[in-house]
């Protein structure tokens, strides 16, 4: 076997596999994989077994968007690999996989005294950070941004290594040779990647890594709609979430916390449980109460049985909250954070319109609650948990505990379903402290009261927009002026600084906060903008949501556009053309959504009503144009239709992409007629899943969805739906019934 600079033998296991690292690695972080044996691992991404199985890493949380999937499409392309060969390896938290893009992205939260310095990917103080931070966090759709080069580059280095190993057996030169199908071939010759990975690991592989030509530059790569990795075993059962780990002497574990507000636990009375078969014990938090039992029933009837009582003050209340986004919108000082023009001398006088809108609290309404199971032994903590925060799991649970960060193993779980809930980590603690208590394996899981309880939703906000225009009625200034708290740096307290709830909300507290205005900049061409954010706190704790501040933002945006259009008589659709000179890639949306819904120019009375938006900025930007056909009926908004043509650059699987932008559409349905809770003292009033009032499967309307091809970088498409969908419906709702509803949830004011 050859060793050179370049090509170097990492560790050989006495009945192990081979570890090989043929790149150079940021400073001095160890190789991730470990191979079993008969595997050779290739770096950090790909493992090849003798039985022929290439095993792929995911850096990133699997939870419905099909991430697993895009990333060994990715690879198995540029590898040459046959696609029933691929398996899939959650991957160990690494340095080597650092979310460089959302590091970059979310500096506001990290650095943000400084943050223009670290605003940009390549930049070496987001490196540095996102690596020594072990920053693999899945969020904002960030995972092909900041994986798909690497997971490309380290199959070409494979393919040529596995290329030049046959090369030396043939007698020919191995840039002669072809990769496909799992085979590397010259002319009638060809022998499997198993039989080629233990000479393969003996070689360099060039520099740069010899991407295919359709990998190049940015150009079309071949797009196939390849299967689901995780689709068989999601059909017959078999897939395992976090609630399905089994351990030997496992015992079960519920937990009650307090009204939302700054909680104590207070006194309780251990004997109401005491008639309860299956008890064992009770651990104390200082916020919560935990049963241990031997099920999850038993440990759930105790606590109930007990109904322990939380000193509590600063609780949260909506009348309280709506107060201070009325006080905030009327009184509060602003910040203006963009302009175009001058808007001070348009905006001067009485505008020809001005309404307010305003969202109410959202909650996530994920299928599976939060779970989490422990384990406790000789000073080592084991935790198997879908978490998109990995890292800073491990450290919420070894701060917990009073250990070194070290003894913390983190299997990673799949979520089902998360929509940013599982940004959140506190249950890492709850489930290491209750599994050193019991001293065996516990699996803590939450009910959907506690879920509802203790899961923080999406921030309220409110918005004054105004508006002038000239004699034809177009937009000649625009003033939105939106009251939302601190919502993004008070979850980055959370996350990053691991503050408590309170302790964050207060951190932030009157501090401008860019990142909850995200989209409040309207696509079109407005000579005079003025964009404007006042600050307010609340108490009540507010996190991330799927979509995130476009949630509230293209609301405001596409219901005010629509009341523009109808206040100058102009149909809706060639209202929004006119404006779009300067982004052709979003014109071309409205104009292909008219065509596929039928669009009927929004007559009263139609039940027809337009949105779009863009989330991102520049080339990478993703565009949505959604068409909704609604009415009011008896239970309710009825929507029957939905249209969506979207431009989410290059495409890796179409099927993957159109379920995310359906998916995202149904959950916008639901944050359009649902999703929403009010406090009394601290209390939601949702305490069942039910009293989100979210789409049932009968109320699925029809959905069609078109993609633009493109050869731009690729956009996330599971948050365009979501976002898109509300002020659509809003605004059909207003063609069907001539009202206009202006607060998520529609319908939530009466009518």
């Amino acid at each position: 076997m050859r060793f050179s600079r370049r090509g170097m033998l990492i560790a050989a296991l006495a009945g192990g596999g081979l570890a090989v690292g043929y790149v150079v690695r940021p400073r001095t972080f160890p190789l991730p994989l470990s191979p079993a044996p008969g595997e050779i691992a290739f770096d950090a991404w790909i493992k090849i077994a003798q039985d022929g199985v290439i095993s792929v890493a995911v850096p990133q949380l699997e939870m419905g968007q099909g991430i697993t999937t895009l990333i060994a499409q990715v690879i198995a392309t540029e590898l040459g690999a046959d696609w029933r060969q691929l398996a899939i390896e959650p991957s160990p938290v690494s340095a080597h996989y650092a979310n460089l893009p959302l590091a970059a992205r979310w500096s506001q939260l990290w650095m943000p005294a400084l943050s223009s310095l670290a605003d940009e990917a390549d930049d070496v103080l987001v490196r540095r950070w996102a690596q020594d931070n072990s920053f693999m966090v899945t969020a904002d759709g960030m995972s092909l941004a900041a994986y798909e080069a690497p997971a490309r580059e380290a199959a070409a280095s494979v393919r040529a290594m596995l290329a030049k190993a046959a090369a030396a057996r043939w007698d020919v030169t191995w840039e002669e040779c072809e990769a496909q199908l799992g085979f590397i071939t010259h002319g009638k010759k060809r022998a499997s990647f198993a039989e080629l990975a233990t000479e393969a690991a003996s070689f360099d592989p060039p520099d740069p890594p010899p991407l295919r030509p359709q990998s190049l530059g940015g150009k079309a790569r071949s797009v196939r709609s390849l299967p689901r990795l995780d689709l068989p075993s999601k059909v017959d059962g078999s897939f395992q979430f976090a609630g399905d780990v089994r351990l030997p002497s496992m015992v079960f574990a519920a937990v009650h916390h307090g009204p939302v507000g700054k909680s104590a636990l207070g006194e309780y009375d251990r004997g109401g449980a005491s008639q309860v078969a299956g008890l064992i014990d009770l651990v104390e938090g200082p916020d919560w109460l935990a049963a241990i039992a031997s099920n999850w029933w038993a440990a759930e009837q105790s606590l109930r049985r007990i109904a322990p009582h939380f000193d509590v003050s600063r609780t949260a209340d909506s009348g309280r909250i709506s107060e201070a986004l009325d006080e905030a919108l009327r009184l509060g000082e602003e910040t203006r954070l963009h302009e175009a023009g001058d808007p001070d001398e348009w905006l001067e006088k009485n505008f020809d319109l001005a309404v307010r809108y305003e969202v109410g609290p959202a909650l996530h309404g994920s299928l599976e609650t939060t779970s989490a199971t422990a384990r406790f032994a000789d000073g080592k903590l084991e935790l198997w948990m879908g978490t998109q925060a990995p890292q800073s799991a491990r450290e919420v649970a070894a701060q917990a505990l009073g250990i070194d960060l070290r003894q913390v193993v983190l299997y990673a779980m799949p979520a089902g379903g998360s929509f940013d809930r599982r940004l959140e980590q506190g249950h890492a603690a709850q489930a290491a402290l209750i599994a050193r208590h019991a001293g065996k394996p516990v699996q803590l899981i939450w009910s959907r009261w506690q879920e509802h309880l203790a899961g923080w939703p999406r921030t309220p906000a409110a918005a004054l927009m105004g508006a002038r225009t000239d004699s034809e009625g177009r937009i000649a200034g625009w003033r939105a002026r939106i009251v939302v708290p601190a919502t993004a740096r008070e979850f980055g307290e959370r996350l990053l600084g691991h503050a408590l709830p309170y302790d964050a909300i207060d951190a932030a507290a009157g501090g401008i906060d860019p990142m909850a205005m995200e989209g409040a900049v309207p696509p079109y061409e407005v000579p005079n903008l003025a964009i404007e954010q006042v600050p307010v706190t609340i108490d009540l704790p507010t996190a991330r949501l799927r979509g995130n501040a476009h949630g509230y933002t293209a609301f405001f945006n596409e219901t005010f556009i629509d009341e523009l259009a109808h206040k100058a008589n102009r149909e809706p659709l060639s209202y929004r053309m006119a404006m779009l000179g300067q982004d052709p890639r979003l014109a071309e949306c409205l104009m292909r959504v008219a065509a596929l819904s039928g669009w009927g120019g929004g007559l009263d009375a139609s039940g027809q009503g337009l949105a779009c938006h863009v989330i991102g900025e520049g080339e990478g930007a993703g565009r949505i144009a959604v068409v909704a056909n609604a009415r009011r009926d008896a239970s309710g908004v009825r929507v029957d239709r939905i249209s969506a043509v979207a431009d989410i650059g290059r495409v890796i699987n179409p099927d993957i992409a159109r379920q995310q932008i359906e998916g995202g559409l149904v959950f916008g349905l639901g944050l359009a007629i649902g999703s929403s809770t009010e406090y009394e003292r601290g209390l939601p009033s949702a305490r069942r899943l039910s009293h989100l009032n979210l789409p049932t499967l009968a109320d699925c309307p029809v959905i069609e969805v078109e993609l633009i091809a493109s050869n731009a970088p690729p956009a996330d498409p599971g948050e365009l739906g979501v976002v898109a969908a509300p002020p659509a419906i809003g605004n059909a709702l207003f063609s069907a019934t001539g009202l206009r509803f202006r607060r998520l949830p529609l319908l939530s004011e009466g009518l």
